[in-house]
This record gives C-alpha cells, sequence and structure tokens, in this order.
C-alpha cells in the first residue's frame, strides 16, 4: 500500500511498464493498455502531475518524475512478487495469476507484502525442496489428499 487509490497505482504502474520497452510514453498507449478512453488519460495524467509523480508537455509524451519512478517500480515489483507465488507456488495458469495479481497488489499490508516476498524467495532458492513441496502441494491441491511426510507428526497420525 503507497497510500494512493488503485486507480493511481494502476496509472503508475502502466506507466512504467510502458516506459520500459518504449522510449515515449504517450495517451494513447496508456489508453490501450488500461483498456480506457485517451480523455480518462489525459484525466489521470493531470492528477498524477499535481501530485508530482508525473510530468506531461501539452499534447506530449508523459514522463514519470523521480518520485513517480520510485512508487511506480515499489507497485511493479510488488505486482511481479505476486504473479511469481501464484503462478509458481500455487500453480496458478499465467493468466489467472497475472488477474489475481492486479487485484491483490492494492490491499497487502506491508508485513503480509513481505511475508510473500520472502516465501517466494525461500521456495526459489532450493531447487531440489521446491519441487518436491509442489509437487506434493500440487498434489494436494488437486486430490485433497496428503502425501504423508517424512517425520512429520500430521503425516504419522494420518497413517495410523
Amino acid at each position: 500500500m503507497t497510500g494512493y487509490s488503485q486507480s493511481v497505482e494502476d496509472y503508475l504502474e502502466t506507466l512504467y511498464v510502458i516506459g520500459l520497452g518504449q522510449k515515449v510514453v504517450r495517451v494513447k498507449d496508456v489508453a490501450q493498455a488500461l483498456g480506457v478512453t485517451m480523455p480518462s488519460v489525459v484525466a489521470a495524467v493531470r492528477i498524477l502531475s499535481e501530485k508530482g509523480l508525473v510530468e506531461q508537455e501539452k499534447y506530449g509524451h508523459i514522463e514519470l518524475t523521480e518520485k513517480g519512478q520510485t512508487v511506480a517500480a515499489e507497485i511493479y515489483a510488488r505486482h511481479q512478487m505476486l504473479f511469481a507465488f501464484f503462478s509458481e507456488i500455487l500453480g496458478l495458469d499465467p493468466a489467472v495469476a497475472e488477474q489475481d495479481a492486479c487485484r491483490v497488489e492494492h490491499y497487502l499490508s506491508p508485513e503480509a507484502r513481505e511475508r510473500l516476498l520472502k516465501m517466494v524467495e525461500f521456495v526459489r532458492s532450493c531447487q531440489d525442496e521446491k519441487v518436491r513441496f509442489l509437487e506434493r502441494f500440487t498434489q494436494f491441491a488437486e486430490s485433497g489428499e496428503r502425501d504423508p511426510c517424512r517425520g512429520c507428526p500430521l503425516g504419522e497420525a494420518q497413517q495410523k
């Protein structure tokens, strides 16, 4: 949570992502990416400009300010982390993971965001354990049946 509205965050993230792929960001690029009208983008850019997050010369391209760049990079990193969690750890289809990351990214507390980031880093850090963990989780998610863990009291209790 950045203290900005979901709409402001969506515009900042979109400006950031478009800027990663091309030299200049135009109103029509943002409108197309967000599926909104160009007048909606113009109004949003005015608000972002008033907040010191973007600069735009009349009818010119849009640039994130240093402050806007910092906030947008944070939003984008949060989105990427959530996408990784949903797709890599939960095994969701990438399209579903993308949609869910877009929805959830605006509502996480800093504590929850940090824990999810640590979870993604932890699972990514050990490939052998990651594969076994994710295979067992996928089996459980699909069938509801647990594969007993070696040395796990829960696994031993289930076998009795």
